[in-house]
């Protein structure tokens, strides 16, 4: 696949330049710096065809099976299907097959997660009222690629999934959405080491730690998934209540949210882990004595590989920052691309799926906050600044006051890797920690809007939920959403809690 991130992630972070200005109540857009130059990468949208017996068209919806025949097409690492309205869901089947570049072997049909409307702006926002998102899948990571065949299909008189507790409704009228078309996305080659990097720069991840755990699904584990899930992470029941919810930031938590807040995420490709010690000498240097004394509940800061570092084009996002008031919880997700990729192209498949957030489904830029690899290394999300609250498009309904992780991968089957699930404690522990928040506790979060709460009111959640607490949806994937137990554990002891 296309150029290893290499000497690039070695990096230490250089010197720090300013972040953004500070939020409105409202969780306005601040000033941004300058879009870098435009990097390589391409989308290709091909609009899908009647297939079958419904060639012959004709007037009235959709015809029920819709796609493209085998062909060869301009090189592509990731595919997707989008459609107009964003407030339409695909109730139907996508499948795709590919060609890997070079050869003459096709691959077999590869599912596409269709159930994708979830992560997304908030209604009413102006991300989501731009008049540019449209419906989309999930995207598919397939690896270079020269060929593809894809075929959607409706599930007329089919009963829709069940999610944990969440049934969905039997739909027997269903019509596919108009205006289908195929994405092709492909990533483009990894930027050329920065200016800042070390000569002898080191890989990602030696590829002796890209275990293979995450594509095993073996029934065994079952036993001790479940034994590592708290109650809580079961289905958790969330409760809405009438009261508004309330800030978590005490005073010594509002002193503690500036931690680390000089960082410059763009500045630089990796921001290097903080032990726990010099976390707090950085606290006592900066806040004084009481600080120091107060000993808020922050976890050592994790390396963090930036925009820079895995070679986001920032040109293609909105230039603003967006902000809300603080983070109370973090929402984890999977990103349903699939498990078929190595750590070291990592890089690769975050710049896909930006594109494809972006250019396909008409977001203002990655949906995610953060994201996680199978080798547990983290990668800064949406831009405006780790350290920051920054607004993004993960949880429709609760984006407000929160974040988004995901976990590169579909695990529905799959169980997440050790590694994954380490740096999500880590990450919690560190960015929760900042803004006073408890990686063992409940929070309350007020509905955006969504297909579990109704717009408005006030809902009681984990401080780490799975997106399937704030939404009906399968996301993070059964196997993903039993570790959230062991998650908050560890993330509380990371905390020193």
């Amino acid at each position: 696949m296309r150029g290893f991130l290499s000497s690039s992630i070695g990096v230490t972070c250089a010197a720090a330049l300013a972040l953004p200005l500070a939020l409105t109540p409202s969780g306005s857009a601040a000033v941004t710096r300058p879009a870098a130059d435009p990097l390589p990468g391409s989308t290709r949208s091909l609009p899908l065809e009647p297939l079958g017996r419904d060639r012959a068209g004709g007037g009235g919806a959709a015809p029920p099976e819709q796609g493209l025949t085998r062909r060869a097409v301009q090189p592509f690492s990731l595919v997707g299907v989008v459609w107009d309205d964003p407030d339409v869901e695909l109730q139907g089947r996508v499948q795709v097959r590919t060609r890997a570049t070079g050869t003459t072997a096709w691959s077999p049909w590869q599912e596409v997660e269709t159930h994708n409307h979830e992560h997304a702006a908030d209604p009413g926002t102006a991300e989501r009222d731009s008049g540019r998102v449209r419906g989309s899948t999930a995207p598919l990571w397939v690896g270079d690629s020269d060929g593809v065949e894809v075929r959607v299909r409706t599930d007329t008189g089919r009963a829709l999934p069940s999610y944990g507790a969440h049934a969905l409704p039997v739909d027997k009228n269903v019509d596919l959405p108009t205006g289908l078309r195929l994405e092709l996305v492909d990533p483009g080659e990894d930027p050329a080491p920065p200016a800042d990097a070390p000569a002898d720069g080191v890989l990602l991840s030696a590829e002796s730690t890209e275990s293979t755990e995450s594509t095993e699904s073996t029934e065994s584990a079952e036993s001790t998934e479940s034994a590592e899930s708290d109650t809580a992470a079961q289905g958790t029941p969330a409760e809405a209540v009438d009261a508004a919810g309330t800030s978590l930031m005490t005073a010594e938590a509002a002193a503690a949210a500036a931690v680390n807040a000089d960082l410059a995420p763009m500045g630089a490709a990796v921001i290097p882990a903080l032990d726990k010690a010099a976390t707090e000498a950085y606290l006592a240097d900066t806040y004084g004595a009481d600080a120091a004394r107060a000993k808020p509940y922050i976890g050592p800061r994790p390396r963090i590989v930036t925009r820079r570092g895995w070679g986001a084009d920032e040109s293609l996002r909105e230039r603003d920052f967006a902000y809300t008031r603080t983070v109370k919880a973090a929402f984890m997700h999977h990103s349903a691309t699939g498990n078929n990729y190595r750590c070291s192209q990592s890089p690769s498949v975050l710049r896909s799926i930006y594109r494809y957030h972006v250019k396909s489904s008409g977001w203002r830029d990655f949906g995610y906050n953060f994201a996680v690899d199978k080798c547990g290394n983290i990668y800064e999300g949406r831009a405006g600044g780790v350290a920051k609250a920054v607004l993004g498009a993960h949880t429709l309904g609760f984006n407000s006051d929160s974040m988004g992780i995901a976990v590169i991968g579909s695990f529905t089957t799959a169980i997440p890797p050790k590694a994954a699930v380490t740096a999500v404690a880590k990450l919690t522990a560190w960015k929760l920690g900042l803004f006073g928040a408890d990686p063992r506790g409940k929070t309350y979060l007020k509905s955006g809007g969504g297909n579990l709460y109704k717009k408005g009111s006030t809902v009681k959640l984990n401080v780490i939920s799975g997106h399937r607490d704030g939404f009906r949806t399968e996301c993070p994937g059964r196997r993903l959403y039993k570790k959230l137990g062991t998650a908050r554990s560890a993330s509380a002891r990371y905390q020193g809690r």
